[in-house]
């Protein structure tokens, strides 16, 4: 009965989308998006597995398993040979991986449709597997964990150690793509028997854009049929525990500049009316690059203290790649973050004071009836460029299935409409503090620092430039705004030790 609801409540969902969702008594789900204007036939497709379902101690097994299925061999034809046959297609197929779902995606115009989907489905249905493919996404793995994420981008380095923090001890709680030793004991064997059992008909949906007509789908929905039936128990959602406090993590590395993410757990998710509400406030607070933000103009466009300042109500993946925020890392648990773009190492301390004092006032002032009027009015038309393409609109099409929802982009322009202004304090002061939080820094002396946080220290600023008086005088204020970090929930991190575990 349960089962027969759902499908119900997803038919729904689906006719308020307007596309077309549909279960087959076997398990396979789909989610058809027409447009006949389009010449080219996008695909994404879902798996209901992700790198929380990661056993303890194969960190990482999801996501490699996604890889030898996405960027491998198939039974059928090498790698070499598979890129040399989508080259002339000017096509490709990849997967991502994220918490709860993997995604197999790829584009091909109309001309090349029956070839491309020989392809696809092969891939998915008989990966070969091979040792060579294997290695080859193995040494990558651990060269990216070891090498790239530790020394050579401080922004994903930092915003990792703050998601690892916020989620420790939980299924959330491990890099997607796992962890140096983790990654190093998984086994062929380990993927194959990953693959048997969440690579299933029960646990697919078929998502398909652009100009195709029913006939594609029927016939990639008995491609994936020969998978295996049935769907593997579904983890339970993680229930991260609250910060007591201000909890850091300082990480000292020899690095010229400090990055600096804070966060914590929020319970709010996409669809509910208390979402949008805090879209509208975090937008003015930190709209993600964009100049007009507050966090932005109060750090770098009066100060000049770094590239950007933002702020986020739910994961945003590889912020500093996008203008706008990626579909298919939807989670059944969210957090709020804010993120300080790298500053010199002497102004870490006055950043951190900064963003934690701004994110305050808004707490305890609220939005104003102007800002509140001029965020609205911007959101409302800023959210028609999160998905102009055929490819990005099926994504979103997929998170609304996730949530459950009819869909989301729509539904933000609906809710900015309604909602109020007494709808965003309140929901500010309901779900945004600052009191409880996890910090994650990334810097060089992190033990000077540690001794700074923890007494409090006064940490006025310099500037290589002049600044307008009325700015150095809320320097004055900002330079010992009380954080009360207490020292026992501060720990410093060798970089050789992170992600060690």
């Amino acid at each position: 009965m349960r089962s027969k609801i759902m499908m119900i409540a997803r038919l729904l969902v689906a006719c308020a989308c307007g596309i077309c969702w549909s279960q087959l008594s076997w398990g396979i789900g789909t989610i058809e998006m027409p447009v006949p204007t389009d010449p080219t036939i996008t695909f994404r497709i879902w798996f209901k597995v992700g790198s929380q379902n990661d056993p303890a101690g194969k960190e990482g097994l999801a996501a490699l398993t996604a890889a030898m299925v996405s960027d491998a061999g198939t039974r059928q034809n090498s790698y070499d040979q598979i890129l040399k046959k989508l080259y002339p297609m000017a096509a490709a197929y990849g997967a991502s991986v994220d918490k709860e779902m993997t995604v197999i995606s790829g584009r091909v115009h109309r001309d090349h449709l029956n070839a491309y989907v020989i392809l696809l489905s092969q891939a998915i249905v008989q990966p070969a597997f091979t040792a060579e493919d294997f290695q080859r996404h193995k040494t990558n793995v651990i060269n990216y964990l070891d090498k790239t994420l530790r020394y050579s981008n401080d922004e994903a380095f930092g915003k990792q150690v703050l998601y690892d923090a916020i989620f420790a001890n939980t299924a959330y709680g491990h890099p997607e793509a796992g962890l140096p030793a983790s990654v190093q004991s998984i086994t062929l064997e380990d993927v194959q028997a990953f693959y048997r059992t969440h690579y299933t008909a029960g646990n697919v949906v078929i998502g398909i854009g652009g100009s195709f007509d029913s006939s594609l789908v029927r016939s990639l929905t008995s491609d994936l049929n020969a998978l295996p039936p049935g769907a593997p128990a579904p983890v339970a959602k993680p229930l991260p525990r609250p910060p007591e406090g201000i909890e850091a993590i300082l990480v000292d590395k020899d690095t010229r500049s400090t990055a600096i993410s804070i966060g914590f757990p929020i319970n709010v998710l996409r669809g509910e009316r208390d979402f949008y509400a805090l879209w509208i406030a975090n937008s003015w607070l930190g709209e993600h690059r964009n100049s007009s933000s507050h966090l932005y103009n109060v750090i770098r466009e009066k100060r000049g203290m770094n590239y950007g300042d933002y702020s986020y109500i739910e994961y945003y993946p590889n912020a500093w790649a996008y203008q706008f925020p990626p579909p298919n890392s939807p989670r059944r648990q969210q957090f709020f973050e804010i993120w300080i773009r790298p500053v010199q190492n002497e102004g870490a301390h006055f950043a951190l004071r900064a963003a934690i004092r701004e994110l305050q006032r808004l707490i305890d002032n609220g939005m104003s009836a102007e800002d509140f009027a001029l965020t609205r009015k911007f959101l409302k038309k800023y959210v028609r460029h999160y998905a102009p393409t055929t490819d990005l609109r099926l994504g979103y099409k997929l998170d609304d299935a996730f949530y459950g929802i009819p869909d989301h982009l729509q539904t933000a322009e609906k809710m900015f409409d309604e909602l109020t202004l007494d709808d965003v304090n309140r929901a500010v002061r309901k779900h945004l503090q600052t009191s409880n939080m996890k910090i994650a820094i990334i810097t060089k002396d992190a033990q000077a620092l540690k001794q700074a946080l923890v007494s409090d220290a006064a940490s006025p600023m310099t500037y290589a430039t002049p600044k307008p008086p009325e700015v150095l005088e809320e320097d004055k204020t900002i330079a010992v705004y009380p954080l009360k970090v207490r020292p026992e929930k501060v720990v410093v991190v060798p970089v050789d030790s992170t992600f060690m575990r």
